[in-house]
């Protein structure tokens, strides 16, 4: 077992280690079939960062009779009305980060859950970075309210008891978790949420027991397999969490992609990102700029044409390797006879930066750090519908509570997009939502403000002066524009102001610095 690994839970004893080739990765010509699985670029943004991708593939209504006796059984079917729930994480892979939205990338699992789920196309984080949004995933709230991130005291016990594997686990099923967890759940946290544990960390190439080495995406999907096979009765609930695309930021080479991806994307011409000149940049304020860590890291991956040329094709392999392993674990789900009883949810932890805006990273409340990709995939359902009504990531957990027939609780301040799903939209639905970043680093201003309809609000509440600002993202979508100081929005502003302030106080009050 390799260091800051764990294995939890004597209820699955894994098979011993194989290895398995990728699986073919197989690419629908766009001359020949159009986009893969009858996606479009109907809605292609330069946004390249986070993608949260949700596929609910509720894969109907069988259940395991009896594990398989060896590797490739099938398991025989019975009938139970709970389905399975297979939640998928990717770290760094923002909204457009797949072909269905952009036909640059090669994603074709990705573009069939898509074609054949419901595809949210105004899908959000409420906190852009890994630590607080994984909390959120797992308690249904914001960050100022689980109060958790980078260098914050472990998740609290009372958010760990009514998070969504401990009331599934109670609830009856058998749950598991896979590859980065991102959270510190504090001491026995983890033993309280999983049946199974099995966390994979950097760095990427990983050696194995016969010297090769295998990419930890490879490795993550081989024992989410395992974890499949292992499986003899009752529901399960596995989540698999993938580190890419998220970069090594130890590693010079920064976006390690796995070796089966190192054809793809050789002859792309890849034209600068916008907002990328440097007249853009030098308007920003200070606080903003050589001192912020998205600037930091953009002289790692993009301060030169070669560099982000080559940085940005490893951050699409990655994407594409994350893609394969997917298109393998639902291939498996089939061979398993699971596929009509599984509903996967995919998505992603936080969007990011391509040099956009001069930046490499997340943080901001600017649409390409916050905006996610989320797909629902339900076989039991009709596809091909795109939403747009606002969803976030505290609306997974009571999604999948939902789901399995679980009473929500009354903690949890995201909702079940349930109603959503089978077509409707409720009166009652948000229209604008709370967005923050309170981690503690002296390069990452601190921030807090509205995305709404039309206008997006922020204010970094720790600068003297406090600075704002306000954009028409509906006008403007790359947020070029700060409209603050315009006297014509002055009515708006202060509407986005005290908006901010509800919602500040609502979940928890005025930020105060951990301990």
């Amino acid at each position: 077992m390799e260091e800051g690994e764990e294995v939890l839970g004597p209820a699955v004893r894994f098979a011993p280690r194989i290895l398995y080739p990728p699986a073919p990765f197989l690419l629908q010509s766009k001359e020949e079939g159009g986009f893969p699985y009858g996606c479009t670029a109907a809605t292609i943004c330069y946004c390249h960062n986070l993608i949260v991708m949700i596929g609910f593939q509720t894969v109907g209504s069988a259940l395991l009779a009896s594990a398989m006796a060896t590797a490739g059984t099938a398991h025989s079917p019975v009938q139970n009305a709970k389905p399975n729930l297979l939640f998928i994480i990717t770290d760094d892979q923002r909204f457009d980060m797949m072909g269905c939205v952009n036909p640059v990338l090669l994603t074709p699992n990705m573009d069939r859950l898509a074609a054949q789920g419901v595809r949210f196309e105004n899908a959000f984080v409420t906190t852009p970075i890994c630590a607080a949004s994984r909390a959120s995933f797992l308690t249904g709230m914001v960050e100022r309210s689980h109060q958790y991130t980078f260098g914050t005291p472990p998740l609290a016990d009372k958010f760990i008891e009514q998070s969504y594997p401990a009331l599934l686990r109670r609830a009856g099923y058998h749950t598991g978790h896979i590859g980065k967890f991102g959270v510190n759940a504090g001491p026995g946290g983890t033993e309280a949420l999983f049946d199974t544990f099995i966390r994979g960390v950097a760095p990427y190439m990983k050696k194995q027991p016969d010297g090769s080495l295998r990419h930890l995406t490879d490795q993550n999907a081989d024992r989410a397999i395992d974890y499949l096979r292992a499986q003899k009765d009752g529901p399960f609930a596995l989540t698999l969490s993938f580190n890419a695309p998220h970069a090594d930021d130890g590693n010079e080479d920064q976006f390690i992609f796995p070796p089966s991806t190192a054809e793809l994307y050789k002859e792309l011409d890849l034209p600068k990102p916008p907002l990328s000149d440097s007249a853009f940049y030098d308007a920003l304020p200070e606080f903003m700029k050589d001192s912020s860590l998205n600037r930091i890291r953009w002289h790692w991956r993009f301060d030169t044409e070669e560099k982000r040329v080559r940085m940005t094709k490893g951050h699409y392999r990655m994407i594409s390797g994350v893609d394969a392993a997917i298109g393998r674990v639902m291939d498996e789900l089939k061979t398993l006879n699971l596929d009509d009883n599984t509903v996967i949810v995919m998505m992603g932890d936080n969007g990011y930066f391509l040099g956009e805006r001069g930046y490499a990273g997340k943080w901001t409340p600017h649409e390409l750090s916050i905006r996610v990709p989320l797909i629902v995939f339900d076989p039991r359902a009709n596809g091909g519908s795109v939403p747009t009504e606002p969803v976030l990531n505290i609306d997974i957990a009571p999604t999948l509570l939902d789901m399995a027939g679980i009473e929500v609780p009354s903690t949890m301040q995201g909702r079940s997009l349930a109603p959503l799903l089978a077509g409707h939209s409720p009166a009652d639905w948000r229209t604008e939502f709370f967005v923050e970043h309170l981690f503690d680093h002296g390069s990452i201003p601190k921030h807090e403000g509205m995305r709404g309809e039309r206008f997006k609000y922020a204010r970094y509440f720790e600068q003297d002066p406090i600075y704002e600002e306000l954009y028409d993202h509906r006008a403007d979508p790359m947020e070029t524009e700060n409209l603050a100081l315009d006297p014509v929005f002055g009515a708006i502003l202060k509407r986005m102001r005290k908006l901010t302030d509800v919602h500040r106080d609502q979940y928890g009050g005025p930020y105060r610095k951990p301990g």
